[in-house]
């Protein structure tokens, strides 16, 4: 087995210059793969009865519209799709890396979430959303948040509204990139055939990156739902009418 960490496959295309041809594409396989789900998951209601499919489907889509009625109130009720969509999305390319594409060699694979180029719009894209909303809702008188409680701290407001997108890409990106980072460690040390005196540390080892890959799993998600979360939150900061 045989990883080089942080080494893409490139495509130079004209105009945009290099870019990351293995996330690219793992990210347009998600992408089918979330049609491919939602496609499953809408042929199970042509059946009259209930099926887990149902069951845990309406869970989740429940929960997130519960979340962003309750935080945002009926002027939350239009994005309860986009909110379903960038959770699922998200989760989908967490868990992606699991599946050993790359290691058979195939030119794609890995969580195109381990990619900060794949992070990074997906904050930008909600971080603009929220501006977008708010300046929609509330007009300019929107702009005048950063001047409160007091005028002074302008500067340290706008700081720490530019830095909200910077928070949400580093905490999906470095959570998703360390767990690939760990589990590709540790997996070659178990091909590696590595021994410390009379201890074969890649047979004690065997069973880790199993632990890993259901750790990694766990982070995954937990990642999906923070990054939503938050994104349903600062829209009810931006949107609230004591700005």
């Amino acid at each position: 087995m045989r990883e080089h960490i942080g080494e893409h496959l490139l495509w130079h295309l004209p105009g945009l210059g290099a870019v990351h041809a293995d996330t690219v594409v793992t990210t347009w396989l998600v992408m089918l793969l979330s049609l491919a789900l939602f496609a499953w998951i809408g042929a199970s209601y042509r059946s009259p009865y209930v099926t887990k499919r149902h069951a845990i489907f309406e869970g989740v889509i429940n929960y997130l519209s519960d979340l962003t009625t309750s935080s945002l109130g009926t002027a939350g009720e239009p994005f309860i799709p986009f909110f379903i969509a960038l959770f699922i999305f998200i989760f989908l390319m967490d868990q992606f890396g699991m599946l050993p594409f790359k290691a058979v060699g195939l030119p794609f694979g890995g969580s195109p979430t381990a990619d900060i180029n794949t992070v990074l719009p997906l904050a930008l894209l909600v971080f603009f959303m929220i501006q977008v909303v708010a300046l929609r809702k509330l007009g300019p008188k929107y702009l005048g948040h950063v001047f409160k409680p007091f005028w002074w701290l302008a500067p340290i407001n706008t700081l720490e509204e530019l830095a909200r997108p910077v928070t949400l890409c580093a905490r999906l990106f470095f959570n998703i990139f360390v767990g690939e980072l760990l589990f590709i460690v540790v997996a070659s040390i178990v091909v590696a055939h590595v021994k410390i005196g009379g201890f074969d540390l890649s047979l004690a080892v065997t069973f880790v990156p199993f632990l890993i890959q259901f750790f990694n799993f766990f982070v995954g998600t937990v990642q999906a739902f923070v990054f939503t979360l938050l994104a349903i939150v600062y829209m009810s900061l931006a949107i609230a009418e004591e700005h």
